[in-house]
């Protein structure tokens, strides 16, 4: 494939650094492609998001990605609304922790290695599809052209607008990083919190990462109010209340309709873009990397048509396989949701008072087994029928 100038087409456009981006960018360029990768920060950037990594995410790494973990989680306390905790241990860790801005620039490195070009501070206005390609339009003015693109910038994404993505599940997660002194950071090494929270499908949490705390809560796009004071609260009660946070942001999730697309024209849509997350958990990363680089082998395949006929095909195999591999697993989290949603108390009787219902939520964070495994695990299906029952 082309090695570009000035003047010609990439093969492949990446629109967003994120896990998801920098995968499809790395694989891409590894299959022979031509690959600009277009961020609108500078990077590094901040990214609200708990930062940990769970076994899904930690098997897509590049083996020689300079990825740095701040701490590693053993350990997780169980909470409902500040009551009735208990601490479930983990085998093996049950995630690793990172700082975002240093997670995406090591992957956006491991990119640039393979031959990537990256353009940040580099914002994409519109997209237009055609036969043969696909325009972008700069914020400067500028218009770029590639014979596929991916879109992987995030839940506001511009190319999932194209697209014709639509998301089901919208919800608003609030976040602070907070330095913490040595005694506080001993007390939390190794050892997350995940809470309850005090309306439907919210929840809290504490992720540790050595002498800075990362701090939030989730709950509807349709409750801002009652999400901000749970955070208030929150942060109160986990003694993180009179610190001044290093970041202090907010950011919407998003899970998608079952039927919405994940390719138009030449483009196709990955990790946030796509609407792919976990509906009761909220963890994205994973989705992410994995689908981007599912993303990154359609495009080598997209790119490398001439026919029409050939990109809609290998834009529909694009579409069966994240559909197989990780949309399969939302609607399989989504059963779990539902139950959470409606009954969190009994929720969290089963996890802290049940060994194997823990069991199989440490599977699953772990990697050990996917969400669907679990679901149809021997015995688990007949208990989810009673609890939905209940529910």
């Amino acid at each position: 494939m082309s090695s570009p100038t000035h003047s010609t087409v990439w093969d492949v456009a990446v629109v967003g650094a994120g896990p998801a981006g920098a995968t499809a960018a790395l694989v891409a360029a590894e299959n022979g492609c031509s690959v600009l990768l277009l961020e609108r920060e500078a990077i590094p950037r901040y990214k609200t998001c708990g930062g940990g990594l769970v076994g899904a995410s930690l098997a897509a790494l590049p083996e020689d990605a300079d990825v740095r973990i701040c701490d590693e989680v053993s350990r997780v306390t169980l909470s409902m609304h500040g009551r009735r905790e208990r601490t479930m241990p983990s085998r093996p860790p049950l995630a690793k922790m990172v700082f975002r801005s240093e997670f995406d620039a090591a992957l956006v490195e491991r990119a640039g290695r393979s031959g990537v070009t990256v353009r940040d501070k580099c914002l994409v206005k519109g997209v237009e599809g055609g036969a043969d390609g696909v325009s972008l339009r700069l914020g400067n003015g500028e218009v770029l052209h590639a014979r596929t693109v991916v879109g992987a910038d995030g839940s506001a994404s511009r190319v999932a607008r194209f697209v014709g993505v639509r998301c089901r599940q919208v919800d608003l997660a609030l976040e602070i990083e907070v330095p913490v002194d040595t005694p506080t950071s001993r007390r939390w090494a190794g050892r997350a919190l995940l809470e309850w929270g005090p309306f439907p499908g919210s929840f809290g949490w504490v992720f540790p990462k050595g002498d800075i705390s990362t701090v939030g809560v989730v709950g509807s796009r349709g409750r801002p109010d009652e999400t901000r004071e749970y955070m208030r609260d929150f942060v109160e009660r986990q003694g993180f209340s009179g610190i001044e946070p290093l970041h202090d942001t907010g950011h919407l999730t998003r899970c998608r309709y079952a039927d919405s697309p994940f390719a138009r024209d030449r483009a196709i849509v990955a990790g946030d873009a796509a609407g792919l997350a976990d509906p009761w958990l909220r963890e994205g990363i994973s989705f992410a990397m994995r689908s981007g680089e599912l993303a990154g082998r359609s495009a080598v395949a997209i790119a490398g048509s001439d026919a029409r006929s050939d990109a809609e095909a290998a834009e529909r195999e694009y579409a069966h396989a994240a559909e197989r591999e990780l949309a399969a697993e939302m609607y399989a989290s989504e059963k779990l949701a539902a139950i959470y949603f409606a009954r969190p108390a009994l929720v969290h009787a089963a996890l802290v008072g049940v060994p194997f219902v823990w069991r199989r939520v440490d599977d699953y964070l772990t990697g050990r087994k996917t969400i669907p495994q679990i679901v149809n695990y021997p015995g688990v299906r007949p208990a989810l029928s009673a609890l939905a029952a209940l529910s």
